[in-house]
């Protein structure tokens, strides 16, 4: 049978299930997105709401890729640029995804109460919210090695130093 692969850990982390690293994912990242709920309104009063809503997104989906990184799935260090691009790619999708379920909904309904529309945009960001975690599990935060393993040296031949002549 094959095993998938799991995250990098360091020698002194102790590996992660999937479950434990489920739990964590949802409380880094719903604590971030109840956090960042309030500082939408806030910045927004200084600037156009869609700009405060991008700026938010981008620091939050930074300092929720360091948060996956250490914490989430214990990866022991940074999560460095190419992670942070490839959780960027997965926050637009799932960006993508919760306002294609509202918009959809909008156009289905005219008038949509609060509590629907509430139901659909967490719905959808629950259902986004899961890729995600697959995709950061599986993808962005794993390798097919771990660190606590060595890597095998390569072999390498010695030759002998030409006598010098004086």
């Amino acid at each position: 049978m094959k095993t998938l692969p799991t995250p990098t850990t360091t020698p002194n982390a102790a590996p992660t299930g999937p479950f434990a690293s489920f739990v964590r994912f949802v409380v880094f990242g719903g604590g971030t997105g109840v956090l960042c709920s309030l500082a939408v309104p806030l910045l927004a009063a200084l600037m156009p709401w869609t700009l405060a809503n991008a700026l938010i997104t981008i620091a939050s989906t930074l300092l929720c890729t360091e948060l996956h990184a250490r914490y989430t799935f214990r990866t022991g260090r940074r999560a460095g640029w190419r992670r942070h691009w490839q959780s960027a790619g997965s926050a637009a999708a799932a960006y993508a995804a919760t306002s294609i379920a509202v918009l959809t909904l909008h156009a289905l309904q005219s008038s949509p109460s609060m509590l629907t529309e509430q139901v659909v945009y967490l719905s959808a960001s629950a259902l986004a919210g899961t890729g995600r975690f697959l995709l950061l599990r599986l993808v962005v935060f794993t390798t097919t090695e771990t660190r606590s393993t060595p890597r095998p040296r390569p072999a390498t031949t010695v030759l002998p130093r030409p006598a010098l002549s004086v």
